[in-house]
């Protein structure tokens, strides 16, 4: 498996926003879709730390299909009304998974 990590650092009051359309990409991730090929799960932090910072991870079944999805046409356009919400570019970190655990099934994918 692959995912990527991305430190978001939300403008003030845009939280609502970021999450509306976060859940505006929902009718695209069906199965079968070009953008789900190989997604395994979407998940989004709040720091207790600071209520503007999240953290953002995405778990992919292989480096391909992440790279794949990364390469679709619109992704960026994506990308773009992401960054519009935030204060600073995202702190993004890809990487091999080497354990995830999920629905009390744990993986362990080959090295």
């Amino acid at each position: 498996m692959f995912g990527t990590i991305a430190r978001l650092k939300v403008k003030p009051g845009a939280e609502p926003l970021l999450m509306a359309w976060a859940q505006a990409l929902k009718p695209n991730n069906v199965p079968g879709s070009a953008r789900m090929q190989g997604w395994v799960s979407t998940t989004v932090y709040r720091t207790q730390r600071d209520p503007n910072e999240m953290w953002l991870a995405v778990v992919w079944s292989d480096e391909e299909g992440y790279r794949a999805n990364a390469a679709l046409p619109g992704q960026h356009e994506w990308y773009l009304r992401m960054r519009a919400l935030l204060e600073e570019d995202p702190e993004w970190i890809d990487g091999d998974i080497v354990t995830h655990t999920s629905s009390g099934q744990e993986s362990h994918p080959a090295s």
